[in-house]
């Protein structure tokens, strides 16, 4: 009898193309299924709630799986992470579910948090995993910026040139800017994203945030629907998937 599994995963992003088994390299999913297999003998497909880039980290991010194997979820846990040594990826926790459980197909919503770290001083301890802007950057001003971007939009203006999303439509449900100490912190929230959607909205708040731009300058950019007149995009160091609800 098949069952199957939710699985809890966090990873470092910078060892893997992203989260997508390619080709070209060292994949999140890969290296799950290749643990999957010596663990159980199985040839299982792991579906993820959210396809991160080469870089993007994630400290929840959610996947699913079928297992004909019978075993206890700590045991599941266990023997994935002992399979997946050593790279830098951790099941945190595995829960039998309903067999009409899917972590992209049944997720209601994702977030995400983006670090910048606002300093001149280089990035010893963090470098790969925030991105570093030594220019002082007004977290007010991108706090009052982003909420032009909140609710439903035609994010065209932030979407990648090779975003294969149909609609360029999405509700926004959360775009919020805080600075703790010298750290920037970006955190947003959607049904779903476009592909570099969140590196765009980012990259785009930074020249709100140097003082570059006025946060009408935002709107007029969102109105535009042309990539264009947006901000660069942000690097992946900084962006971390935190967390799917369903």
């Amino acid at each position: 009898m098949t069952q199957r599994w939710k699985l809890t995963i966090e990873y470092d992003g910078r060892p893997f193309v992203g989260w997508q088994r390619q080709d070209n390299g060292l994949s999140v999913q890969g290296c799950l299924e290749e643990a999957v297999r010596r663990f159980s003998g199985e040839a299982a497909t792991v579906h993820a709630a959210g396809r991160t880039d080469a870089g993007v980290h994630a400290l929840a991010m959610v996947a699913s799986l079928d297992l004909e194997k019978q075993c206890r979820p700590d045991t599941v846990r266990d023997a994935l992470n002992h399979h997946l040594r050593p790279h830098p990826v951790s099941v945190l926790s595995a829960e039998p579910m309903a067999e009409d459980f899917h972590a992209r197909f049944s997720c209601r919503g994702r977030s995400y948090l983006y670090r910048i770290v606002n300093r001149r001083a280089p990035l010893a301890l963090e470098a790969g995993r925030a991105w570093q802007v030594s220019v002082p950057l007004d977290a007010e001003a991108m706090q009052e910026a982003a909420q032009r971007l909140v609710g439903r939009h035609d994010f065209t203006s932030f979407r990648a040139s090779l975003c294969q999303a149909k609609d360029p439509v999405k509700t926004l449900d959360r775009l919020d800017v805080e600075r703790v100490g010298e750290e920037i912190r970006v955190t947003t929230a959607a049904r779903s994203f476009l592909h570099h959607q969140v590196r765009n909205m980012v990259g785009t708040l930074k020249l709100v945030g140097e003082g570059k731009w006025a946060a009408d300058a935002v709107t007029a950019a969102l109105e535009a629907r042309d990539r264009a007149k947006a901000g660069p995009t942000a690097p992946a160091d900084g962006l971390y998937f935190t967390g799917a609800w369903y």
